[in-house]
């Protein structure tokens, strides 16, 4: 299991993921779930992943030789916009789908992979994707600024009642770290460290790209802040009238 938050508002992208996998209780490890690809100041493109690793980590790869090879008609490098990268991804996916799903299924697997997409080329608006299993896709709209993976229930309230599109990045980076604790608090497969990355409208590079560790003091003091103040607003809230 996994957790990746990635948003898309006025003033950027906020993108963030942990890096537990778990193959049962006795079987954790640490995989990172983001990709970054940039040239600075043409395009930025950030990548998580979830679902099974072999197939996520094999999509990546693809990815990353097409973008290496001279050959290939589109890659990350040269598709003229996000739509078309989304696309790139998905084809990805039926690619792997196609040479890998009917021995996953004769062992019992799930072909199960999910990707957030979003990023900015030069000359247009930064956009975010979500790429399903399928290869197929969806955009974020002003509604709906933001996409979750892995495992979304625990996260989702606080984002839901904070962010919008005009919300500043330092707030939704705050959102964000705070979505993450929720979710870590709540279930022992998503876990720390965890990257975040944050990219400024009409940059088109990562501005911040940052690390945290469970002695990063930020992440430490939301964590503990956070919880101090939930508590307090449950006990000022009155008992139920009925009583």
């Amino acid at each position: 299991m996994t957790y990746c938050v990635g948003m898309n508002l006025d003033a950027g992208l906020v993108f963030l993921s942990d890096s537990r996998t778990n193959a049962g209780v006795d079987n954790i490890n640490t995989f990172r779930k983001m990709n970054v690809f940039e040239r600075p100041g043409e395009r930025v493109m950030l990548l998580m992943t979830s679902g099974n690793l072999a197939i996520t980590q094999t999509v990546v790869s693809l990815l990353k030789e097409q973008m290496a090879s001279h050959d290939a008609n589109l890659s990350l490098w040269n598709v003229p916009n996000m739509f078309e990268a989304a696309r790139v991804v998905g084809d990805a996916m039926r690619e792997v789908y196609r040479r890998d799903a009917e021995a996953l299924q004769h062992f019992g697997v799930d072909f199960s992979a999910n990707v957030v997409l979003g990023g900015q080329i030069f000359g247009e608006p930064p956009r975010l994707f979500q790429v399903y299993s399928a290869g197929n896709f969806i955009e974020s709209t002003e509604e709906t600024p933001y996409f979750q993976i892995g495992e979304t229930k625990y996260g989702k309230p606080i984002i839901d009642r904070v962010l919008r599109r005009e919300t500043p990045l330092p707030v939704a980076a705050k959102c964000a770290l705070i979505s993450m604790d929720s979710t870590i608090r709540s279930n022992l497969s998503v876990g720390l460290p965890l990257d975040l990355v944050v990219v400024r409208t009409n940059e088109c590079k990562v501005s911040i790209h940052q690390k945290i560790v469970a002695e990063d003091p930020y992440f430490r003091m939301i964590r503990n802040h956070w919880g101090e103040a939930l508590r307090e607003a449950f006990v000022h809230l009155p008992e139920p009238d009925w009583q």
